[in-house]
C-alpha cells in the first residue's frame, strides 16, 4: 500500500467530524522549552487557543521552544501573563472554564469528566506541579491515574493525553 500524500491527509482530516470542545492551554512556570514547545504543536494539533504562559514559563523566543514547536506559535494566538491570578481571570471572563491537571486527593479522573464547551487545561511546573494557589483558582481538577511505578508523566505527555480526551468525550463514532 503507498504512503498518503499530504493531500489526501488533509482532505481526510477535514472530513472528520469536528469536536464540540474549545481548549485553551495555561501553562503555569513550565521551565522546560521543549515542554513548552510540545505544547505549542499539541495545541496546533487540538486547535488550542489561546495558549497562556505564565510566570517563568519558557518563551516562543527561546531556540528549542522554536525547534521543537516547529513554529507552532506563529499559528496560534498566545500570550505570556506575569500573573496566574490575571491569566484565569481573563479565561473565565472569555468563558472557559479552568481543569487543573494534578494528582491530588480532590481530583477527579480526567476520563470521568464531561468538558464544558471552553475548556482550559492548566499544567504546572516539571517539578512542583499545579501549584496550590492555581488548583484554588481552578473550577475542577482532574488527575490522570498512574498504574505503574512511575508517579506522573512528562508535562506535555499528560497535556496531551487530557486535550485529546476532553475534546473527544462525546467523539461522533462510526457504526461498526
Amino acid at each position: 500500500m503507498a504512503p498518503s500524500k499530504r493531500t489526501e491527509i488533509k482532505r481526510f482530516m477535514r472530513a472528520q467530524p469536528k469536536p464540540s470542545v474549545k481548549l485553551a492551554f495555561l501553562l503555569e512556570d513550565v521551565q522546560d522549552p521543549v515542554n513548552v514547545g510540545s505544547a505549542f504543536r499539541i495545541a496546533d494539533a487540538c486547535k488550542a487557543e489561546p495558549v497562556v504562559l505564565t510566570g517563568i514559563t519558557a518563551q516562543p523566543d527561546h531556540k528549542l521552544v522554536q525547534k521543537i514547536g516547529r513554529g507552532k506559535h506563529k499559528r496560534l494566538l498566545w500570550r505570556h501573563e506575569e500573573s496566574l491570578e490575571v491569566a484565569v481571570a481573563k479565561l473565565k471572563a472569555e468563558g472557559f472554564k479552568i481543569f487543573g491537571v494534578e494528582i491530588t486527593p480532590d481530583a477527579q479522573p480526567y476520563c470521568d469528566i464531561t468538558y464544558p464547551e471552553k475548556t482550559c487545561l492548566l499544567v504546572g511546573h516539571e517539578d512542583h506541579g499545579v501549584t496550590k494557589k492555581a488548583r484554588a483558582l481552578c473550577d475542577e481538577l482532574i488527575f490522570i491515574p498512574m498504574y505503574g511505578k512511575g508517579a506522573s508523566l512528562n508535562v506535555h505527555v499528560a497535556l496531551g493525553v487530557a486535550a485529546f480526551h476532553a475534546l473527544h468525550h462525546d467523539y461522533p463514532r462510526s457504526a461498526e
